[in-house]
């Protein structure tokens, strides 16, 4: 709101802000049209004058409409994964050859992944705003035409009507009835009058009358762009298994570089070479690095990211379905979010000695046969459906008078403001309504003629009598309060944070579930931190609030711990959209709070959100789960190097050898259950503790099982290198696949899906020892009796040996699942 318009307790009875009109069919700028004389002294600048300041000014910065080509290339290449990846990489590449480097791909793939994802969701954005690009209608030299916004210079005069966004900040020269809804930069749904010498802003639309106001502010000047200032900002917030993928990441490092050492110092005393030391070394330690986890993570946040299309979302940021996932608090505004655009009918109440059913009757005749649309009669209409009749007389409905009159047949029927009508007993209901934030409006009779004399009048005519109230309230989203619902259910908190009237938002929250015991007006926040931090715990509802206001709350939120998404559609909105974990636009919102969301709902339909909230947690929860193989094998491979490596043996499996067990271990069977159906816990606290706990003890025991039957095969029954090698592969197939039986058990579902993916992969290890040319590939050999009797036997080393460290790998346990049927 402006200084210029006071805040009022109660709204409006008849204002019409909750319905957006459709723009007037406008001068385009791109087309050529005649122009249009204006009446009066009116004459704006000259077309030369107007093209002078132009050059002067120099071209305007338009208004980000999505995430900018930079911020996404950053936000994808700057990781900490990539940083130690390049890092090895360089060195592997100074010292060795490039063939030993190849391990780089996987840092080309996993950004690539990223970048063309979110690029494609920058794409679309860019083609919904073009489709929307808002034009200006200017007066030069006494003409009227359409321009581009860009074109619009400080001075021009601009003519706007129903329907036309304000495309720069002025003032008013003159006002035929002109109101103006400004809630996209203030939240306040209410309309506003606009006189002559009244400031306008960008970004407001007209919502009745017409105008002619001079520019005073464009581009960055304007005030919803010095509001939206915070939007240039980059902002990647990072998502809670992202933060603990880099943990897990740096820890490994710390690992990874006295390793590294220590082996490189092993091979140089036994008189290797500095270069061949180094990429050997290198390559030792890389194979520390999950980086199959790391590129998994990318290609299934990027399928989310496409099923999340389907259900009418974008995601900007391709850990936007996770970060959804582990939201605990969302704060919206009640408009475009819980409610639409429209009003609904909450009650009719007869006056005294009026039936209610005749009351009803009139109500329906006066919806079907006024002519004179708005959304408080398309609410009553709805409400009370009848067959039109035609009328014999009618006033329109007017802002000045609010009133407005229809005849049909002999009944004379009066709705308008409760003030124009004796409501005897029913004043103390209209009250209490008005103070619970609701909309009412009184209907009358009257034998008066409706015809143009009376319509000059602002008062309706004096025999009015009352039949009673209608009281309104905004028109609530379907499923808005199944939504609710199901948030409460979760443990989300909901917050409504809104510009409007404290007790109207406490109302609609009430109306779908969220308690408005803890409610909080924003114009009096507590300034000391830890005051605010408490009041906005406990706050369920806050109304007159302001961007900045918006912004402090989601901070103190933030900074108390909670993870928060903020769902918002207006410029007021993008202060607090910047500060949240999860910013959530509406699709109909305004470009600048699209351009900084993580996730853009297309069809502006709230009631979406739980099922993307469903599928972000079963993917969080099965990339938990799969996260446990990747760092199994970063625990094996630091095992095989500390004891193998150190010694002048040679290694029980080769690079290749590892890629194959680890594809059909890990990769493959990772790829398809981090996607599938699954059920148990999905909000880790724990998650390097949790993965540590499977991890080591796994890691060691697989270790355990492949270098003894290694040495066994080669030191004691002495088969030749590769026979020996083919055992230690064969070991890590098996040990691999029951790691997975093992930690798929926990779930107690999708029990004989996973047998049978087991199964299919250690066929394919099958294939691959069966045919002359992939063995020749791999360098393993047929297997023979020696070699199956002792993969057997250090396969069950292993088994054992890990359950002696822990009792969830007992045998037993692995097959418990077996049975269980996909959910």
């Amino acid at each position: 709101m402006t200084d210029s318009q006071p805040l009022k307790s109660t709204p409006d009875p008849l204002d019409d802000t909750r319905e957006m009109p459709r723009a007037r069919g406008r001068a385009d700028p791109g087309e050529e049209t005649a122009e249009t004389p204006v009446e009066g002294p009116a004459q704006g600048l000259t077309e030369e004058e107007a093209e002078r300041r132009i050059a002067e000014r120099g071209p305007l910065e338009q208004p980000a409409t999505s995430r900018s080509m930079a911020s996404i290339i950053r936000a994808n290449v700057f990781t900490v994964f990539n940083l130690i990846l390049v890092s090895f990489g360089v060195l592997t590449l100074w010292f060795g050859h490039f063939e030993d480097g190849l391990f780089l791909v996987i840092v080309v793939a996993n950004s690539g992944i990223g970048i063309v994802q979110e690029w494609r969701a920058k794409r679309a954005l860019d083609r919904l705003a073009g489709l929307v690009a808002p034009h200006a209608t200017v007066v030069r030299e006494g003409q009227e035409r359409g321009v581009g916004v860009e074109e619009v210079v400080v001075g021009d005069l601009i003519h706007v009507a129903q329907g036309d966004q304000l495309v720069a900040d002025g003032q008013v020269d003159e006002s035929n009835g002109l109101r103006i809804d400004e809630s996209i930069l203030t939240g306040e749904t209410r309309a506003v009058r606009r006189e002559r010498g009244e400031d306008v802003r960008s970004g407001s639309f007209v919502l009745e009358g017409s105008g002619l106001y001079t520019v005073s502010a464009v581009g960055p000047d304007s005030y919803a762009q010095r509001v939206a200032t915070v939007a240039r900002e980059f902002r990647h917030p990072r998502s809670p298994l992202e933060l603990d993928m880099n943990r897990l990441l740096l820890a490994l490092v710390a690992l990874m570089i006295p390793l590294g050492a220590l082996l490189g110092y092993a091979l140089i005393e036994r008189d290797t070479e500095t270069g061949e030391a180094v990429t050997t070394s290198v390559a030792a330690v890389v194979t520390l690095i999950p980086e199959g986890l790391i590129l998994l993570v990318s290609l299934t946040y990027a399928v989310a990211a496409l099923r999340m299309t389907r259900r009418g979302a974008l995601a900007q940021q391709l850990n936007a379905i996770e970060s959804l996932a582990s939201v605990d608090v969302i704060c919206l505004d009640k408009t475009g979010t819980l409610t639409e655009a429209a009003l609904r009918v909450v009650d009719h109440v007869p006056a005294d000695g009026i039936d209610r059913e005749f009351l009803a009757r009139s109500l329906r005749r006066y919806g079907a046969s006024q002519p004179s649309r708005n959304s408080t009669l398309d609410a009553i209409a709805d409400a009370f459906p009848g067959e039109p009749e035609e009328p014999s007389g009618h006033v329109p409905f007017s802002s000045s008078r609010r009133w407005s009159g229809v005849r049909v047949g002999a009944l004379g029927l009066i709705l308008g403001a409760p003030e124009h009508f004796d409501l005897g007993n029913l004043a103390a209901r209209v009250a209490e309504e008005q103070d619970q934030g609701r909309r009412v409006v009184a209907i009358g009779t009257t034998a008066a003629r409706l015809d143009e004399p009376v319509a000059s009048s602002s008062k309706p005519p004096r025999d009015l009598g009352a039949l009673g109230i209608v009281v309104l309230a905004e028109r609530l989203r379907p499923d808005a309060d199944e939504t609710v619902d199901f948030f409460r259910r979760q443990g989300v908190q909901i917050k409504v944070i809104s510009g409007d009237a404290l007790k109207t938002v406490a109302a609609i929250a009430a109306d779908v579930g969220i308690p408005s015991d803890h409610v909080l007006d924003g114009r009096d926040l507590p300034s000391d931190t830890h005051e605010l931090r408490r009041a906005v715990l406990d706050a369920t509802v806050i109304g007159r609030i302001s961007p900045e206001g918006k912004q402090r709350v989601v901070e103190s939120l933030r900074d108390a711990g909670r993870y928060v998404a903020m769902v918002g559609d207006g410029v007021n909105d993008v202060p607090a959209l910047k500060a949240s974990r999860l910013a959530i636009a509406q699709g109909s919102g305004t470009q600048m709070a699209k351009s900084v969301a993580d996730l853009v709902l297309v069809r502006g339909e709230f009631s979406a959100v739980p099922a993307m909230v469903a599928e972000g947690r079963k993917i969080l929860r099965n990339l938990q789960r799969v996260a446990k193989l990747f760092v199994t094998k970063s625990v094996f491979a630091a095992f095989v190097v500390l004891t193998v490596g150190l010694s002048p043996q040679s290694f029980p499996v080769l690079p290749r050898h590892l890629t194959l067990a680890a594809s059909l271990t890990i990769g493959f069977p990772a790829f398809f259950l981090a996607l599938a159906p699954s059920s148990g816990t999905w909000r880790q606290t724990g998650f390097l503790k949790d993965v540590a706990r499977f991890a080591i003890p796994a890691g060691t025991a697989a270790g355990l099982g492949v270098v003894s039957s290694y040495l066994f095969a080669k030191e004691v029954i002495n088969l030749p290198l590769i026979e020996a090698q083919t055992v230690s592969t064969t070991v890590l197939m098996i040990v691999g696949l029951y790691f997975i039986l093992v930690l798929e058990a926990a779930g107690r579902t999708r029990g004989a899906a996973v047998a049978g993916l087991c199964a299919a992969m250690l066929a394919l290890y099958a294939l691959v020892l069966a045919f002359p040319s992939s063995r020749e590939f791999f360098e393993l050999s047929v297997p023979n009796a020696a070699i199956i009797l002792s993969a057997l036997g250090g396969s069950l080393l292993a088994i054992l040996g890990l359950a002696a460290m822990d009792e969830r790998f007992l045998p037993g346990r692995a097959f418990e699942g077996l049975g269980a049927g996909d959910e």
